[in-house]
């Protein structure tokens, strides 16, 4: 076994480790368990589909020490990375094995043991007929034989693993189950003289069973390999070359990893864009599918910001590079998902307690059939049938597979529409929200607001208003603040900006020039500084009621704050807006809007997007916006829709956050699910396939119960035979990620 060396000092971080070996629910708890004992770990998650383990440390807790503690519990183990690392489970050195080679080396072993087993089983299919073909009995020995002990060594390999370790697992089961079929089998071949002619031989039984499981392992290793699809997709979007031009204008290809931040980046068309940057350059069209689930190429052009991965269609593109390697949006798109896909839903810690009991009852039940029919018939073969049955049907593997099959296949599909799931808590609390409230600026609008009205106090000029304004504005990156800009671009050059200026949270910015203090926004900063709106507060009205947002003007030049004048900016309801409520309205969920923007314009946009008003909460301040959440929360559980740093508090007071794509970091921080696109109406899709991978859950752990439930009873009473035990136990495995798979046929409403 590889393992993996200490790293030079201890890192407070946790690692991510690939393992191989296991087999069932009961491995994985073994595997926790031990991982847990190590000192220095806070907490271990073991993920049996992706055959990952990840791990909490205090920072005491070396890469060694955990892949000795793997070993010691009977696992193999790949070298552990930390769990941040650019490169993953799936593509980086804390892989698993491949899933391509894992189910193309279960495929080999199940033609051979097919190829074997057919001949012992065809007598099975003529005694339907009437007909005859048993093989003799040292031919069955020959052909069972090497199914029993090479194709099924990992059984034994397994087992005795287990058992060193003081439990039980599925391997253990079956290889109990075969070898008591087998060896009864040889006993009668070799030691019995009670019969005429061919004693009574079961190899056919114990080779059908290890050909069956060997089937349902290599059935189950194709659909956990579809269950990764999306992860898979989105780890084939990392170029691995990127085309830098030098100072001289030189291009020279070199591998991605080396470029670093400022560095400009050539573009062809066709060929994916290796970082995220700013274009220098260059006009196109990227294709953002499989990053944000946009279905159609995204216009770009000078200082417009490109992602790492996207297709540049047709124009070559010069791009500065800014964010690279782990930081980039791809790589952090990817760890968000292989994080929420290694998480353990809370209906998971009940599985792993029914599963560490689960083997040592099952070998009870056995050894309680094998003793109750022996003793009561006297027909010791027939009762170690019995007990075989039993051990064979009693697999925990569909339990195992039953969540985490289901989170990984949800949260992929809901990648690859452009929904981030941040963790299996957001996920599992999605489904149950009955509130959800919106930001209304770049949220529900488009965002982009333009100023459509400049109304001077008696006395002041317009023009000067509007310069005053745009001295404040300069270098912020408010919508408003762009819209002022634009608005005085288009006259002419701005005028020199404002000194110490500083923003009034929620309420405006103030900042001084030429020696005058000036304080420009909303209506309620001006009430608070005691300013007279006069005449204008008419036109205020009008333009509120217009659905138009108003930011009001006040100078000090030495005699206190007097009014210079308003602005009236106009921001559109986003033409998906009213689509996306009413789909929540749809799902039995009611709609609410926070705004900071005054009550008339509130209400516009409400009534556009078909928001009642008495759910309308108007003059909202950032920090106010978590206790209106708070208050919410008395009528349901709420989900909070935000994309700025002002939403930051609302989102972390929800029970679940949304934020959307083109908001910011600390935003996307604070919540628990990240819209890869500014559609809204990816927020009824994320509550959609929130509830569907639930219920995929809870049907997938219903099918694992009820084959033990029924077929234990039925392998005990002797109305199930150890072949049957076989096929049935194999179908439970495979049926829960066949109902698994149907997630991948989900499609989100917001697709253009």
């Amino acid at each position: 076994m590889h393992t993996p060396s200490s790293p030079p000092a201890a890192l407070a971080q946790p690692f991510r480790f690939g393992i191989t070996g296991m087999t069932c629910a009961s491995c994985a708890g073994r595997v926790e368990r031990a991982l847990t004992a190590v000192p220095g770990v806070l907490s271990a998650s073991v993920n049996l589909a992706a055959e990952t383990a990840t791990v909490e440390t205090d920072g005491s807790a070396s890469a060694a020490a955990l892949a000795e503690a793997v070993r010691k519990a009977g696992y193999e183990v790949a070298a552990a990375v930390p769990a941040d690392a650019a490169e993953g489970p799936a593509g980086g050195p804390g892989a698993a094995p491949a899933p391509v080679r894992t189910a193309a080396r279960e495929r080999r072993h199940l033609i051979i043991a097919a190829l074997l087993s057919l001949p012992l089983a065809l007598p099975m299919i003529g005694m339907a007929f009437d007909a005859h073909w048993a093989l003799p009995g040292m031919w069955q020995l020959a052909l069972a034989t090497p199914v029993q002990f090479w194709l099924g060594a990992r059984f034994y390999r397994a087992g005795w693993r287990a058992l060193r370790a003081g439990t039980g697992n599925m391997d253990l089961l079956v290889a109990l189950g075969t070898s008591a079929g087998y060896g009864l089998s040889l006993y009668h071949l070799l030691f019995s003289r009670s019969h005429q002619g061919e004693p009574p031989l079961y190899f056919e039984a114990s080779a059908v069973i290890i050909t069956l499981i060997l089937m349902g392992k290599w059935l189950e290793a194709r659909a956990k390999h579809q269950t990764t699809e999306a992860i898979r997709a989105l780890q084939a979007l990392r170029p691995a070359i990127a085309r830098l031009r030098r100072n001289g204008g030189e291009e020279v290809e070199v591998p991605v990893d080396r470029v670093q931040p400022g560095d400009l980046v050539v573009v062809l068309p066709g060929e994916r864009v290796p970082v995220d940057g700013e274009i220098i350059e260059g006009r196109s069209h990227n294709d953002e599918s499989l990053i944000s689930g946009e279905s159609l190429p995204v216009p770009k052009e000078p200082g417009e910001r490109v992602t790492g991965g996207a297709v540049n269609a047709e124009g070559r593109l010069l791009v500065r590079a800014t964010t690279v390697g782990a930081e980039s949006a791809l790589a952090r798109i990817i760890r968000l998902v292989e994080d929420a896909q290694a998480k353990k839903a809370p209906i998971q810690r009940i599985v792993d307690r029914v599963s560490a009991v689960f083997v040592p009852v099952v070998v009870l039940i056995a050894l309680a059939t094998l003793l109750g029919w022996g003793l009561a018939t006297g027909d010791w073969t027939r009762a170690t049938l019995d007990a075989v049955a039993v051990l064979v049907i009693a697999c925990p593997c569909a339990l195992g597979l039953a969540t985490p099959t289901a989170i990984m296949a949800g949260t992929g599909v809901a990648a690859r529409a452009g929904i981030l799931i941040k963790d299996v808590e957001a996920l599992e609390t999605t489904r149950h929200l009955r509130i959800v409230a919106f930001d209304k600026t770049g949220t529900l609008t488009t965002g982009r607001p333009r100023l459509l009205a400049v109304a001077a106090a008696e006395g002041k000029d317009e023009r000067e208003m509007l310069h005053l304004a745009a001295a404040l504005q300069q270098g912020s990156e408010h919508p408003l603040a762009k819209a002022v800009l634009e608005a005085v671009r288009e006259e002419g050059p701005l005028p020199s900006a404002a000194r110490a200026v500083s923003a009034l949270r929620g309420r405006g910015v103030e900042g001084r020039l030429d020696g005058r203090r000036l304080v420009l926004g909303s209506g309620r900063l001006m009430r608070e500084l005691g300013v007279s709106l006069g005449s204008l507060a008419t036109r205020g009205e009008q333009e509120a009621g217009r659905g138009r947002s108003v930011s009001w003007l006040a100078v000090d030049g030495g005699d206190g704050l007097r009014l210079h004048g308003l602005l009236a900016f106009g921001d559109p309801p986003r033409p998906e807006a009213g689509e996306a409520v009413a789909n929540l309205r749809a799902q039995g969920i009611r709609p609410v809007m926070l705004s900071g923007d005054n009550a008339g314009a509130a209400r516009a946009v409400a009534a556009a997007v078909g928001i009642a008003a008495e759910d309308v909460r108007a003059e909202v301040l950032p920090d106010d916006k978590a206790e209106h959440i708070r208050a919410l929360a008395a009528d349901g559980r709420v989900g909070m829709v935000g994309d700025g740093v002002n939403d930051a508090p609302a989102l972390a007071a929800a029970d679940v956050g949304f934020a959307m794509g083109g908001g910011t970091d600390v935003a996307m921080h604070a919540a628990g699910v990240t819209l890869m696109r500014n559609d809204p109406r990816l927020v009824a899709d994320a509550i959609d396939i929130s509830r569907r991978t639930s219920r995929k859950i809870h049907q997938n752990l219903f099918w694992a119960f009820i084959y033990n439930v029924v077929g234990i009873p039925l392998a005990a009473a002797g109305l199930l035979n150890p072949v049957m035990a076989g096929a049935a136990m194999a179908l439970s495995s495979v049926s829960v990620v066949a109902n698994t798979l149907l997630l991948r046929r989900w499609q989100p409403r917001a697709r253009h």
